[in-house]
């Protein structure tokens, strides 16, 4: 199956085609799938919808290496996490899939890179090795071809500074920040941004108390003079984005779709409005595994738009626990 196919998906229909390929591919291809939907008794044979598809729990990016090619590996994106804690490794045997889904999943939301002037204050993912959002945020940076592109840490009066001028000069910025330090920037200087999209990636990092996103988002949208804030919804396991321009309501690229499951039965769909565990279909994953079940909680709208309500509050999903390889 060729990479084209994928990214160029304009309907239901071919999406659904499109994964009901990916899943024979990777049940044939990845031995951790493969003993997955083994033990469900889930075949290719079985498999005539979308939702008969099982999704492998999120937490074997942490014990195996999940891989549906023979490739070499080209780089391997690893989660943060505490001290002693099991990190999540997605070993990516081609670079350029995980550099077309973002830049085509960015260029469908908001528009060419090259219009914007890319600003990412995401020090706590700077400060580690084989972050997947740095790798993104770079290419980005260099994609705009802007001179004023560039990652920040600490440096806030040189942001301040640098989103003023941008601001006077009437030109459009993407300002990409983990929440902290988003939080951080505008409790030092205010702002009345008026050509800036500031977007948070989420996650405290354990350096402030977690707020809910209404809490976080009026503080930042007062901080920064701004109507919105958007989102970005993305996972170390995940080759692909989805994005909020307010209010917490994400939407897809063409090659990814979310469901909800149930809490209690890991292995059953919901229909949309019901609140349960997200599973994720991202067709970008097709050299590790395409069908995952996050550990996150939300809703699905019958339009394909999502929210995520927070997380479930053990290690483990329920009813995943099938198989210890």
């Amino acid at each position: 199956m060729q990479t084209t196919q994928i990214f160029n998906i304009s309907s239901a229909t071919q999406f659904e085609t499109c994964a009901l390929q990916v899943f024979k591919l990777q049940f044939e291809k990845n031995p951790v799938y493969r003993s997955f939907c083994d033990l469900l008794n889930r075949t290719p044979a079985e498999v005539k919808t979308l939702t008969d598809i099982p999704f492998l729990p999120i937490s074997f990016f942490k014990t195996h290496e999940v891989l549906s090619s023979v490739q070499p590996i080209k780089k391997t994106f690893t989660s943060s996490g505490t001290t002693g804690q099991t990190t999540s490794k997605h070993a990516v045997a081609d670079l350029a899939v995980y550099e077309t889904s973002f830049t085509k999943g960015f260029q469908k939301f908001y528009g060419a890179i090259e219009e914007y002037v890319v600003l990412a204050l995401l020090p706590s993912y700077l400060e580690r090795e084989g972050s997947s959002l740095i790798y993104m945020a770079d290419a980005l940076i260099k994609q705009s071809k802007k001179p004023e592109s560039g990652f920040y840490l600490n440096n806030h009066a040189e942001l301040k500074n640098t989103l003023l001028q941008l601001e006077a000069s009437n030109q459009k910025v993407l300002l990409l920040g983990v929440s902290f330090a988003l939080l951080d920037l505008v409790e030092q200087h205010s702002f009345r941004l008026k050509n800036t999209i500031v977007m948070e990636t989420g996650g405290m990092k354990g350096r402030r108390k977690e707020l809910i996103r209404e809490e976080l988002h009026d503080i930042l949208k007062q901080g920064f003079g701004v109507a919105t804030i958007h989102s970005e919804y993305g996972m170390t396991e995940l080759l692909s984005q989805a994005y909020s321009k307010g209010h917490g309501v994400f939407e897809c690229p063409p090659w990814m779709r979310v469901f909800t499951r149930e809490t209690e039965d890991a292995l059953t769909i919901q229909v949309p409005e019901k609140t349960g565990g997200l599973n994720i279909i991202d067709l970008a994953n097709i050299h590790s595994c395409a069908f995952i079940a996050t550990q996150d909680l939300g809703k699905v709208h019958p339009n394909g738009s999502f929210e995520v309500i927070g997380r479930f509050d053990h290690s483990d999903i329920r009813g995943c626990n099938l198989m210890a390889l």
